[in-house]
């Protein structure tokens, strides 16, 4: 049993620096008179299990102030929009503005709604993008949502495709017929649905669609592309209808907050634009890299000289630290901004308080006379409840500033938020190897005996 759990962890560690790898790193090694030379990149998937393609890169992201590019804010004309309908419009247009960037090729956007007094506006961050006129003009058009008959040869096209789009036929039916879309649940099985009432105009273009389309497909179509191809069951002549399906509660409301975002239509006009040049960011995350460095080796010179060997087990766990918390980043992965970085600087400074905590427990254990392996376990045992306290104070305030809510009275601004997210991934990653893998390492390389 003992080589199993050291072959696990070590196979998980190859796995993570499998994953830290650098991209395209150079690797030149001479052997007598053989030469290998290669390219190293990060582990990255691209298989299919049970017909679903899985597609994973893990690279590290880098954000606006770091790559370059530009930022552009939108003000948002809200004039006409009900106090009710505030919310879901601006949901809308957010959501509506980053499938726009995304299909113009944009990765990693940023997008997030502002509130300044009583205006209302839009952020948009498009790293590695420096000419932009076409994306302006992309995310500055109001959506146009369109219901589409659907025959029965193009419904059996993937809805994805060119082909689908182009063999849709319109209808005349738009957002502007829909007065609202909400969320409810099915009577008798609970499950979610999303209900359509139109106008009196809808009424009747709605009566004329599905009286010709009964159990066939209406495709629901926002900017040309599908967000939904319902069946029609039957003709519908009251304006009241019903989406079914096997929806979860938040596809259901993501659903709806689309089709609302036809009939809740909010123009935007351009009122900023800053082009940012990826020489400063470079210069900076070298300067940057420089200082997490240069951080790290202080800390470990400190723990190695006033611990000792235990000092040495702990720096290695913290360099553990650093690899796990890279590939997090890689994994969700995290965009990296100038900020995020300061906060995962921070985070190595204080992925040590729980091992000074455990250590000092230990040597307070050995002066009143406990053996090591005793005082190992009650310095354990004994650090923990400080720690927890600690982090989760630190947690707690990383969740403000993070604002997952977008509560007008805290920061909805990407920096502090970057900061806020790196800094909560840095503490929770270095509790669990403070605790977990020091004392896993204590265990496996260092025995005292008196």
């Amino acid at each position: 049993m003992k080589p199993l759990k050291i072959i696990l962890p070590l196979l998980l560690l190859l796995l993570i620096i499998l994953i830290d790898l650098p991209e395209n790193l150079p690797i030149n090694l001479h052997l007598g008179q053989t030469k290998l030379a290669f390219v190293v990149n990060p582990l990255s998937i691209d298989t299919e299990i049970f017909g679903l393609k899985i597609t994973k890169r893990f690279t590290t992201h880098l954000g606006l102030d770091l790559k370059g590019g530009s930022h552009l804010v939108f003000e948002a004309d809200t004039r006409k929009i009900g106090a009710s309908d505030l919310t879901d419009a601006l949901s809308s247009a957010r959501d509506i503005i980053e499938k726009r960037v995304n299909y113009f090729g944009v990765s990693e956007p940023v997008v997030q709604t502002i509130k300044s007094g009583d205006r209302y506006r839009i952020a948009v961050d498009l790293p590695g993008i420096s000419n932009v006129s076409d994306a302006v003009a992309l995310i500055g058009r109001t959506a146009q949502l369109t219901f589409n008959e659907v025959g029965t040869a193009e419904a059996k096209i993937a809805t994805n495709t060119p082909a689908f789009l182009q063999l849709t036929r319109e209808t005349g039916l738009t957002g502007a017929d829909i007065k609202k879309a909400t969320v409810q649940f099915d009577s008798q099985t609970g499950k979610p649905e999303v209900a359509l009432s139109f106008t009196s105009k809808g009424v009747r273009l709605f009566s004329e669609v599905t009286a010709r389309n009964i159990g066939k497909p209406v495709g629901i179509f926002i900017d040309g592309v599908p967000i939904s191809t319902p069946t029609v069951q039957s003709a519908i002549t009251d304006g009241n209808a019903v989406i079914t399906g096997t929806f979860s509660v938040d596809e259901a409301k993501k659903l709806a907050i689309a089709i609302n975002s036809g009939a809740l239509p909010l123009p935007i006009k351009l009122i900023e634009q800053r082009s940012i040049g990826p020489t400063l960011g470079q210069s900076e995350v070298n300067k940057s890299v420089a200082a997490g460095l240069i951080g790290l080796a202080l800390v470990l010179f400190f723990m190695i000289a006033y611990y000792g060997r235990l000092g040495l087990i702990a720096s290695a766990a913290l360099i553990i630290y650093g690899l796990i918390s890279l590939a997090i980043f890689r994994l969700i992965p995290v965009v990296l901004t100038l900020s995020g970085i300061a906060g995962f600087i921070l985070s190595i400074g204080m992925a040590v308080d729980a091992n000074i905590l455990i250590f000092e427990r230990i040597k307070e254990e050995m002066r009143r006379g406990k053996d090591f392996d005793l005082a190992v376990r009650l310095g354990f045992g004994r650090a923990i409840d400080a720690i927890k306290d600690a982090n989760i104070t630190t947690l707690t305030v990383a969740f403000i500033l993070f604002n997952p809510l977008n509560w007008d009275f805290l920061p909805q601004f990407g920096m502090v938020r970057g900061f806020a997210l790196t800094l909560a991934i840095g503490v929770a990653t270095s509790l669990f190897t403070g605790v977990v893998i020091t004392q896993r390492l204590i265990n496996i390389f260092y025995h005292r005996h008196d």
